[in-house]
């Protein structure tokens, strides 16, 4: 498993955009107007959009909080430190977390069956080969600190208790946040905008005015983009707490 992990570590990247992508493969339906009734449409919905957005709310926080340094080196696992603190104090790996439930959420909203019933459960083993080859790392270079850390922290599931007096006690660094995380708010968002209108022809039942909202959407989510990332490539907006 570690070896795979160290694979698919390469690439984590780009699989999330290829993962993305095969939301709008043919597919049963995860709910039927038979089973639910007419309205059967605003169940995916709602469903969907509520665990999407809890997975990108749960990696935002994390990067405001206390952002981890582990984006490799030569494509391989490396970390400067072991870091513990913010949403890492309740969870070892909250950024997959958020990972997991932002897919899981848009492929409910797509009520794609393939999505969620083969694609998901794919995702999930991948992720868990790379979480035991990047602990595999981080055992061998932080040793005990590691291992006490993985003792008290669990490695999916999110402690609660305790979650507010960490927000308190830490500020929260919304540049941080943007500037780390714009590009993969640039693709769900979209990602989101395309299945809602095109997969859900019911919410918006004129094709023509289809078009011109998911352009209008387009126009305005790439100037903040491009915006953000001006301000990022100049140096006018950076990660420091001001």
């Amino acid at each position: 498993m570690i070896s795979i992990g160290n694979f698919f570590f390469k690439y984590r990247n780009t699989l999330f955009i290829f993962l993305y992508l095969l939301l709008f493969l043919p597919s049963a339906p995860l709910f039927t107007q038979e089973a639910f009734g007419p309205n059967y449409y605003l169940i995916p919905i709602i469903l969907g959009l509520v665990i999407t957005f809890s997975g990108e709310i749960i990696r935002g926080i994390t990067i405001g909080l206390a952002y981890i340094i582990r984006g490799g080196r030569d494509k391989k696992v490396y970390a400067e430190k072991l870091v513990t603190e913010g949403i890492f104090n309740h969870c070892r790996n909250p950024l997959y977390v958020g990972n997991i439930l932002m897919l899981l959420g848009v492929g409910v909203l797509s009520n794609s069956l393939i999505y969620v019933g083969i694609i998901i459960p794919l995702f999930l083993f991948i992720y868990q080969a790379i979480v035991l080859a990047e602990e595999n790392f981080l055992r061998n270079k932080f040793g005990s600190d590691f291992d006490q850390y993985c003792s008290r922290v669990n490695r999916w599931l999110i402690r609660f208790g305790g979650i507010g007096a960490t927000m308190n006690q830490m500020r929260f660094n919304y540049k941080r946040w943007l500037l780390k995380e714009y590009n993969t708010l640039m693709v769900w968002l979209v990602g989101i905008v395309a299945i809602l209108l095109f997969k859900y022809p019911q919410i918006v039942p004129d094709e023509e005015q289809r078009l011109y909202i998911f352009a209008t959407a387009l126009v305005i989510l790439g100037i903040v983009y491009f915006y953000v990332r001006y301000l990022k490539k100049s140096g006018k907006m950076t990660d420091q707490m001001g």
